[in-house]
């Protein structure tokens, strides 16, 4: 045979197995990716650290290598869009710790805790508030157990048995003497489970009589039938129970009903219950039912009914939008017993053009009074750090513009509000940092000031064209003037965690470099001392030597962008040449070309990569670049009317600058991002021919699918049809000239990223010749857990670079 016959062949041959391949499935087992991952990924996790309130003592709490596939495919309930474990009637994909450590603030006399068994599967940790013991959950098998621990001696101890039901979150709280605990219980005469009849009773029908409208984003898990809202109620129903610690004495509290919340007043004399009631909705999850809010005394008799809120079907649409009626209620932390909530001035609606647009509203014991109104707000609230009698501060906060309000206000007249800052979020630059706080004797945070009640600290991240330099400010509350008290300083990246006296002299960090992982120090600002409190090893011993670099740069329009550029070890672009590369970004929204163009991260921090990150591919001879990709709509333009122009002059621009650097091979570049990153690399090769391959992870590509707005997106598709199909990459599948892998978990449940998103497009890429791979991970969600999984997908991103970027294969 000829050389040309032979070519001639061979090109037949490969596309004809190409072709077979396209419309084929394909059976295999979990793969295992080359060994110099395998070796990152499989590396013993650093422990959490948790401080506690009076910052005298600290937890190491140990957490576990990644579960196996099996802990995934245990039984899992989804309703109301909730997921949870009925074996043990808590979350089913909750983190958890595997064992506790205690020590001092200065590191020494470190102690396992005593009488817990190792392993244990260990979450909601949380302090007492006079800081002498912690509380957490132990899952079992076939149920949950509360445990609390002397911080002292180290001695922990079960208080329950696998009682306790954590379906939606309440689990228990501790009251203010911290002696005692109040926790939520399967009931004891729940019964039996209900079953689904094998013969419906009937159809299932939803009906909207036109008296109102009821827009709603797209959700999962949703109830769906009269036995579903059975279920619901039978595994959100539970006891509230009071123990006493130290003599285990229990006692019944109210009468069991579905509880969405309970929270103890700070002096412990009441608590504020949250009960969810019927009607259920098909539309929207378990946060819109219907509930009352209830103020129980101590022995669980009801005090006063609060509010009745209603089913929340029909919301405003918007992102400056919010519930109609009574919100976010809570406690006011420095004082007793006094319950405040929010309730919109506009009904909720963006659209309506008022002064105000929030008030507070506060309620006190023995609650017999009428509710008082308090401060009005200009924009949406967004949160309340409280002080004392004469001194709090509010947020407020109005999504289209970015705009932030941070003012004083004297809680006890409603009045003196005084505004401390107006500025736009996006602003990284000139972010004031926020106020910290100390625990009060109700052990609840409150503002942190100086001794004598003149100054306020804050801390914050120090964003600057050089990178994040964390610092700590001195405020006067008299004229707002601040002082600096301390900068993270280069070589070094070193963040505040906790002041440790009242003067602000000391203070806890974890400091790190490019070459010191983070640790925990105590650092003496006056003298500039530095005391080391953890001694981690590297976790991640396998990438040490890779080069990371921060590099700036300019798109055609002006707009500047940055990013971190990750390099082999020992890689030298003079005498080894241009490397294959990956692009992996995230687009983000903004009102502003110049807030677009802020700096992002530092150079002085350690490289620590995720267990799906592309960076580990450095370690295969791969340049990584992980880009800033902002698209910008200023004035009255929509940043959404250009999305697709933008992200082609974002991903033009570093591609240019990588190869001008000489580190990248424009011919063998792949596109890379997960979830709206995912929806970004659809976009970049349906648009241009920049990549050779491209891989999207748990991504949406048509959004006629999210058809009342996604992401930063508030127009509807029929106010927009045009933007939602020039946005949506199933609508240019026959334009795609790029090998394209699809990934997706097959339970995913984040709004809008339903499987069928990958599923479809895959078909529509089929469908016109394109080559493409679509991999559905078994029980895994948006973000993927098991080992199992994590190694497979590492394994596809290796075999399809391989194949479409290091050897490049013309796909067309």
């Amino acid at each position: 045979m000829s050389k040309g016959n032979l070519h001639i062949f061979t090109v037949l041959f490969i596309l004809t197995i190409s072709f077979f391949y396209a419309g084929s499935q394909e059976h295999t087992s979990y793969m295992l990716p080359p060994d110099e991952i395998l070796s990152i990924v499989d590396a013993p996790p650093t422990p959490s650290v948790s401080i506690q309130p009076q910052a005298g003592k600290m937890l190491l709490l140990d957490n576990p290598v990644m579960p196996g596939i099996d802990e995934l495919a245990a039984e899992e309930m989804r309703l109301a869009g909730i997921r949870f474990n009925p074996a043990t009637n808590g979350p089913s994909r909750s983190g958890y710790h595997t064992g506790i450590s205690a020590l001092n603030i200065d590191g020494t006399g470190e102690q396992r805790l005593i009488g817990l068994p190792f392993p244990s599967r260990i979450n909601n940790v949380s302090w007492s508030p006079d800081g002498s013991k912690i509380a957490f959950l132990k899952t079992l098998q076939d149920g949950i157990e509360l445990w609390v621990a002397n911080v002292s001696t180290a001695r922990a101890t079960r208080i329950t048995g696998p009682e306790i039901s954590n379906v939606l979150g309440t689990a228990y709280r501790w009251l203010s003497d911290s002696r005692a605990i109040i926790y939520t219980a399967v009931p004891a005469e729940r019964g039996e489970v209900p079953r689904r009849p094998l013969v419906p009773p009937g159809p299932v029908i939803q009906e909207n009589t036109g008296a109102a409208k009821a827009p709603a984003r797209t959700f999962q898990d949703l109830l769906a039938d009269i036995h579903d809202e059975e279920l619901f109620e039978y595994y959100t129903s539970v006891q509230i129970v009071k123990i006493n610690i130290q003599t285990g004495e229990k006692a019944m509290i109210s009468e069991p009903g579905m509880i969405r919340n309970i929270s103890p007043s700070p002096d412990g004399s009441y608590l504020m219950v949250q009960r969810i009631r019927r009607p259920f909705s098909y539309l929207v999850p378990v946060s819109r039912f219907p509930y009352d809010v209830e103020i129980l005394d101590r022995k669980g008799e009801l005090v006063q009914l609060v509010a009745e809120i209603p089913l929340m079907e029909e919301v405003p649409r918007g992102f400056g939008s919010t519930l109609p009626g009574p919100r976010s209620f809570t406690w006011r932390n420095d004082v007793p017993a006094t319950l405040y909530w929010i309730e919109a001035l506009d009904e909720g609606d963006p659209a309506v053009d008022v002064p105000y647009r929030d008030q507070l509203i506060y309620l006190s014991a023995p609650f017999d009074a009428s509710p008082a109104e308090g401060l009005k707000l200009e924009l949406r609230y967004s949160g309340i750090t409280w002080g004392n009698d004469g001194m709090a501060v509010v947020s407020e906060f109005w999504r289209s513009d970015m705009r932030r309000i941070t003012s004083f206000f004297n809680p006890q007249t409603h009045q003196d509000k005084t505004v401390i800052w107006d500025h736009s979020v996006e602003d990284r630059y000139n972010d004031p940092g926020d106020f910290r706080t100390t625990i009060n004797e109700y052990g609840l945070p409150v503002l942190q000031t100086d001794p004598r009640a003149r100054s306020l600290y804050l801390f914050g991240q120090g964003a600057s064209p050089e990178g994040n330099r964390p610092f700590v400010d001195h405020f006067r509350i008299r004229d707002h003037s601040v002082t600096r008290l301390w900068r993270s300083e280069s070589p070094w990246y070193e963040v505040p965690v906790r002041l440790l006296d009242d003067r602000g002299r000391t203070l806890l960090t974890r400091r790190e470099s490019a070459e010191e992982q983070p640790n925990y120090f105590i650092r003496n600002i006056s003298s500039g001392k530095l005391d080391q409190v953890t001694f981690f090893p590297d976790p991640q011993p396998g990438i040490r030597g890779i080069s990371r670099q921060m590099i700036h740069y300019e798109r055609e329009d002006g707009v500047q962008l940055s990013g971190e550029l990750f390099l082999p070890a020992g890689y030298n672009p003079d005498t080894d040449g241009p490397l294959p590369a990956i692009l992996w970004a995230y687009p983000r929204e903004f009102r502003s070309a110049d807030m677009a163009g802020q700096v992002t991260g530092s150079p002085y921090t350690f490289t620590r990569v995720g267990n799906t990150s592309a960076v580990l591919f450095v370690t295969q001879g791969y340049a990584v670049f992980n880009a800033s990709f902002p698209v910008v709509g200023e004035g009255d333009e929509e940043p959404n009317d250009t999305f697709v122009e933008q992200l082609v002059a974002n991903a033009s621009a570093a591609i240019d600058e990588i190869v001008e650097m000489g580190v990248a091979d424009r011919d063998r570049i792949a596109v890379s991002g997960h979830s709206y990153g995912a929806f970004m690399t659809a976009n970049l090769i349906s648009h241009s021919d920049l990549f050779a391959a491209g891989i999207a992870r748990s991504g949406a590509y048509n959004r006629t699918m999210t058809p009342f707005g996604f992401q930063a997106e508030e127009r509807t598709y029929w106010e927009a049809p045009e933007v939602y199909f020039r946005m949506s990459p199933f609508s240019y599948a026959h334009q795609v000239r790029t090998p394209v892998l699809l990934i997706h978990g097959a339970d995913d449940n984040n709004s809008g990223t339903f499987p069928m998103q990958s599923e479809r497009y895959y078909n529509a890429l089929r469908g016109h010749g394109v080559v493409s791979r679509l991999v559905m991970l078994p029980h895994e969600s948006h973000g993927y857990v098991a080992r199992e999984s994590v190694l497979h997908v590492l394994w596809e991103y290796y075999m399809w670079l391989d194949r479409y970027v290091k050897n490049r294969q013309t796909a067309f």
